[in-house]
């Protein structure tokens, strides 16, 4: 079984699996940042969790969840500027709903709703990419583009482990290293790409080392430690931004459920191997450190779980009232001006919309 403790190279790590750490490191994070940290990953969790029962129930479409990889998703947002640019596979709904997205406009994406990829003016997010691999090119074009243009923005690729074995992924890392543009390359090493496990994809020994080959520098994360993905991502979007070029960010970590709802990973892992991982969670390290600053106390954790699931709950009844995207809207997102042909098309749609009585 794949061990991270046992890794022959360094991992950055400030806060272990018992919310114990180096307390002139820990001294760096006020109580104000530790507390929003946890807040933040505690809502996902509690976003992560209703979305699979209501999967499960019915109400959306298959979902892919992010149980376990909180700290590497809450990290890493709460390390850029609001006008960066951020690249997500279908994982990153933590990522997202801290850069901006809200939570209904998730309900529409799940839904099926065209709107539900039509980010918000302002929230600089684009559309949820399923092609494996395919945002690191989107997002070194994105990069390059705000280097010609002389702009600070830094543009940011999130994927898994599965990514890295696609050729997208290696050809993004050398044109972003040959031109030096301001992208990070951010892996999250679940270690499982559906059902391949990690060693079946890749002979590195970690997927960091693979950023030698193309001239750019390469960390590797303790991805369940929120404050060190933190700072390595900090570290790395203020080196981007002076011009420094990319880095690709290994965050080791591990989702706690299936790949999607439509997985049953009972199929490939061994029981033993998630009650490991389970005990790395990344909410119960930093919750441990709260609770011995006299920061956290059950009263505040039932009050914010309620919190959210009232959120949840009223985003999710605000899509379903929501008029927003029709398949009518299809027709709008192709030409500037709709030629004859497609015109009709669309009047015949509304037209059959109306007589069925269909949204």
């Amino acid at each position: 079984m794949f061990d991270p403790d046992k890794l022959p190279v360094e991992i950055v790590r400030i806060l272990d699996e018992n919310g114990n750490g180096d307390e002139e490191k820990l001294a760096a994070f006020s109580d104000e940042w530790l507390l929003r940290a946890y807040r933040e990953m505690r809502r996902a969790r509690v976003i992560d969790e209703r979305l699979l029962r209501m999967q499960r129930q019915g109400r959306i479409g298959t979902y892919a969840p992010f149980s376990g990889q909180e700290a590497a998703q809450i990290g890493s947002a709460l390390a850029l500027h609001k006008d960066d640019w951020i690249f997500p596979s279908y994982r990153e709904v933590a990522v997202c709903l801290m850069h901006g997205m809200p939570l209904e406009q998730f309900f529409h994406y799940v839904q099926g709703r065209l709107s539900g990829k039509r980010m918000p003016e302002g929230v600089n997010i684009f559309p949820t990419q399923i092609i494996i691999a395919a945002q690191t090119l989107h997002a070194v074009g994105c990069a390059w583009a705000s280097k010609l243009k002389g702009e600070s923005q830094v543009s940011v690729a999130y994927f898994g482990d599965g990514a890295t074995s696609e050729g997208d992924f290696h050809e993004a890392m050398n044109f972003a290293a040959v031109y030096n543009v301001p992208v990070i390359f951010f892996c999250q090493n679940n270690q499982y790409a559906i059902s391949v496990p990690y060693r079946k994809q890749t002979a590195s020994r970690t997927i960091a080392q693979k950023a030698l080959a193309y001239g750019m520098k390469g960390v590797l994360v303790d991805g369940n430690d929120v404050l060190a993905v933190y700072e390595t991502m900090k570290q790395a979007v203020e080196a981007a931004r002076r011009g420094e070029g990319p880095m690709l960010i290994e965050a080791l970590t591990y989702r706690l459920g299936p790949h999607t709802t439509a997985d049953d990973p009972t199929k490939y892992r061994r029981p033993e191997e998630v009650e490991t991982w389970r005990a790395k969670d990344p909410l119960r390290r930093l919750r441990l450190l709260l609770e011995r600053r006299g920061l956290w106390t059950e009263a505040q954790e039932d009050a914010l779980v309620a919190q959210v699931n009232d959120e949840v709950t009223a985003a999710y009844e605000a899509a379903i009232a929501s008029k927003s995207g029709s398949i009518v809207d299809a027709f709008d997102c192709v030409y500037s001006e709709a030629p004859k042909l497609l015109a009709e098309q669309k009047d015949e749609v509304m037209r059959r919309k109306q007589r069925s009585g269909v949204r």
